[in-house]
């Protein structure tokens, strides 16, 4: 059977692990956004925390998904969820959080002092500030690593498959055990065009909240 006619004749196989696949990265990203987010705006007002919450997130990153994933087995299990989509989960956060908090820390450390002298002048208090002023004109740099940290883990959600976390990882890994290259391929081009598909719509997304004297 061609690679055609067997991704046509697979469409509800992997359309399912697609949706799968997208719950399971955006669900760990998106709790990456909620912590990493206030993290790199509290470092900030720290640099010495800011230097190791930093270099703390860029060793996480260093180590390889299969060894992390393994590392949450004997740390979970004690729980009851030692495989599955919670540690697959656990491990994405943890990778996502190195570009959201660099991110986010770059943005509101180089916003222009002087706009921020202006606020004080209107009289807003930290808190306005941050919320009026900081993070809006911070939040395309913010997504920015948003969208890093989404098409980043769109890959490395695929190894998860050999904890059982589902997704189009175990189109590939069936294809690599049954020899099947149809599997194989399959799996690989739905990867690519889910993180293809991501990468634009967030670049779009980033282009339209950036502000209009800003954009190059």
């Amino acid at each position: 059977m061609g690679i055609v006619s067997f991704i046509w004749a697979s469409l509800p196989v992997i359309w399912e692990k697609t949706v799968e696949h997208t719950v399971l990265v955006s669900i760990a990203v998106g709790l990456a956004i909620i912590i990493g987010v206030p993290v790199g705006i509290v470092i900030t007002q720290h640099k010495k925390i800011a230097n190791a919450v930093l270099y703390a997130a860029s060793v996480l990153i260093t180590i390889p998904s299969i060894a992390l994933f393994g590392i949450m087995i004997p740390l979970l299990s004690p729980f009851g969820y030692g495989v599955g989509a919670v540690p697959a989960m656990i491990a994405v956060l943890l990778y996502s959080l190195l570009p959201i908090i660099r991110n986010t820390y770059s943005a509101i450390n180089n916003i222009d002092p002087a706009l921020r002298e202006a606020a004080r002048g209107l009289g807003m208090r930290r808190t306005e500030r941050l919320r009026m002023v900081e993070i809006p004109i911070a939040l395309p740099v913010i997504l920015a690593g948003v969208r890093v940290a989404v098409v980043m883990n769109i890959g490395v959600m695929t190894i998860a498959t050999y904890i059982g976390a589902g997704g189009l990882g175990d189109l590939i890994n069936a294809g690599i055990a049954q020899t099947d290259s149809n599997q194989l391929i399959a799996g690989a081009l739905a990867v690519s065009i889910l993180a293809v598909t991501f990468d634009y719509a967030l670049l779009l997304l980033q282009k339209v909240l950036t502000p209009v004297g800003t954009q190059g």
